[in-house]
């Protein structure tokens, strides 16, 4: 029995193992989570586990050469390295990443080990741009994964959503087939395989004077005050259906995406959509983006309101040393060229990983196990805490992150370091003593109290080009990037630069065509592909993808020339 760490939901695994390895993934049948299905990424990615690019010996680099070492050489020379960068530059100069889909176990620890160094430099969220909301709320879905399955209307905001979410889509399939109503507001209409009741297509930095307008339409249904600010909005047409669509209907909900998640406006977008949740009795949330990101919150794996930095500003803001727990920063940051600009600089560079990556500006390479060699939990986003067992023994010298973290936090002689298991982290982060479910709904919380605020227009730069950057269901984190199967699927092709069709007429390109990008220091050719949907100045160009690395922010003003 396992769990996906691969997407928001937690899908539930039946993982079969012969010889050792893991051989084929199935689902665990559980009604209140995945039900008997599992999207194909939760079914074909234990493919990566195995794949040839696993890192299985501990390895440090000696004038720039990689040389296979011990764990206690490893180890000792992280600490030692570590301890000198505190003594030398201070323990502000020291930073680390994690991602959202290590356990809980792994991410309390890491935190741990850095301030126990005494800095508070410390987050797992790569992908966000927008942190106002720090210290306010701790996102989750806002409900269960059956009243989500049971939901009349639903309003999402920024979402890919069958490749985000390809099961939480299923079920409000299921709903839409029975009369639910769902509305969206993106920057792309891809196909979601059911009928859209509304629409609204915009370029990201007018999705929060769209919203904007839902909040005055609802206002004028219900003949209340607007939000303070919002006097000279104007509302569409389709603005004012979802409203109506928002106000009828039982049981509704209105839900942030991953790409409002990681939009520079997050936090307003998020005042504004709690605001139309509020006057509509809707339930709000978010559909989390990967297995362990309410884990994360809660295993305090990012910096405390007011003190240290979160994942923009440790690459902002170049730090000395790093630490990197499953994290690929080049494919998993918000701006891959800052991040990596960052780390070509610090004088030591720690990576926790399954797999051998990162070699041009690491230091030193700690082979740790991906999910099915150790145990630990993920909580899901309806706040499900789910604890699982490894199911093969680590692959070569690889041993769990939790118990790197730990020896690594002796070595540097720092108290609390004395687990024997993964069990006993998980008791202390989440203070119950369930086995093996526990539910923490009832201390998340999505509500803020930011005021909502009017969009104010802005007139974008360079005529106007801004980028939209999904991150594809098969590049979102690096056991799925390595599963050969998935990567020769359609979702799995290298990124394309898709344009609107106006501005491939605009520009003279035909589908196919090369065309350069460029954003902020970096460049990419891509081929050109053509959406007739897509707002006229929106390129949607993938992230997480080394094709796109060189690339800048998901979001922001990109420049498209013919080659």
């Amino acid at each position: 029995k396992s769990v996906s760490p691969h997407d928001g939901l937690g899908a539930n695994l039946v993982v079969q193992v012969k010889s050792g390895k893991v051989m084929r993934v199935l689902p665990l049948e559980n009604n209140d989570v995945n039900e008997c299905w599992l999207s194909d990424k939760d079914r074909f990615a234990y493919e990566g586990l195995n794949s040839a690019e696993r890192l299985t010996k501990p390895m440090l680099k000696q004038d720039g050469k990689w040389q296979e070492v011990e764990w206690q050489t490893a180890l000792e020379y992280v600490a030692h390295g570590l301890r000198n960068i505190r003594h030398e530059h201070g323990a502000d100069a020291i930073a680390a990443v994690g991602t959202p889909y290590s356990t809980l176990e792994e991410l309390s620890l890491l935190q741990k080990v850095v301030r126990g160094l005494g800095s508070e430099n410390i987050d797992f969220r790569l992908r966000q741009s927008d942190f106002a909301l720090d210290g306010k709320v701790m996102p989750w879905l806002g409900m269960s994964i059956n009243e989500f399955a049971q939901l009349d209307r639903a309003f999402i905001i920024g979402s890919f959503l069958r490749k985000d979410h390809p099961l939480l889509s299923a079920r409000l399939r299921l709903g839409v087939k029975r009369g639910a109503k769902l509305s969206i507001l993106h920057a792309t209409d891809d196909d979601l395989l059911m009928p859209v009741a509304n629409k609204m297509i915009a370029a990201p930095s007018a999705w929060l004077s769209v919203l904007g307008q839902v909040a005055v339409a609802v206002a004028q249904a219900k003949g209340i005050a607007a939000p303070a600010g919002f006097e000279n909005v104007e509302a569409s047409a389709e603005a004012r259906q979802t409203a109506a669509s928002l106000l009828s209907g039982a049981a509704k909900a209105v839900l942030l995406g991953n790409a409002a998640a990681q939009h520079p406006q997050a936090s307003q977008l998020h005042a504004v959509a709690q605001w139309i949740a509020q006057q509509t009795d809707a339930k709000f949330g978010y559909m989390t983006e990967a297995g362990n990101t309410v884990g994360g919150y809660w295993a305090n794996a990012l910096p405390a309101a007011g003190k240290g930095r979160n994942a923009q500003q440790i690459f902002a803001q170049p730090h000395k040393a790093y630490v990197l727990l499953n994290a690929e920063p080049e494919l998993d940051s918000f701006d891959p060229q800052v991040a990596v600009a960052a780390l070509q600089q610090a004088e030591m560079v720690v990576t926790l990983s399954a797999y051998k990556h990162g070699a041009d500006y690491a230091d030193v390479l700690l082979p740790i196990a991906p999910f099915t060699e150790t145990s630990g939990t993920f909580v899901n986003c309806e706040g499900r805490a789910q604890s699982f067992n490894g199911t093969v023994r680590p692959m070569g010298d690889a041993r769990p992150a939790w118990k790197v973290l730990r020896v690594l936090g002796n070595l540097l002689g720092l108290t609390g370091f004395d687990y024997d298991t993964s069990e006993a982290i998980r008791d202390e982060v989440l203070g119950t003593g369930e086995v093996a479910e526990a539910n923490l709904s009832a201390r998340l919380n999505n509500f803020s109290d930011l005021a909502p605020q009017a969009a104010v227009q802005a007139q974008a730069a360079n005529g106007g080009l801004e980028r939209i950057a999904d991150v594809p269901i098969y590049f979102a984190d690096a056991v799925v990037r390595r599963a050969a199967s998935l990567q020769e699927t359609v979702d799995g092709q290298a990124p394309q630069a898709w344009l609107s069709a106006a501005l491939a007429a605009k520009l003279g390109v035909a589908a196919g065509d090369r065309v350069n990008l460029k954003q902020g220091q970096g460049a990419a050719a891509l081929a050109a592909a053509i959406d007739p949907s897509l707002p006229e100045n929106v390129v949607r160009v993938a992230a997480s993808h080394a094709s796109t690395a060189a690339l800048g922010a998901m979001f922001g003003s990109i420049v498209v020339e013919k080659a």
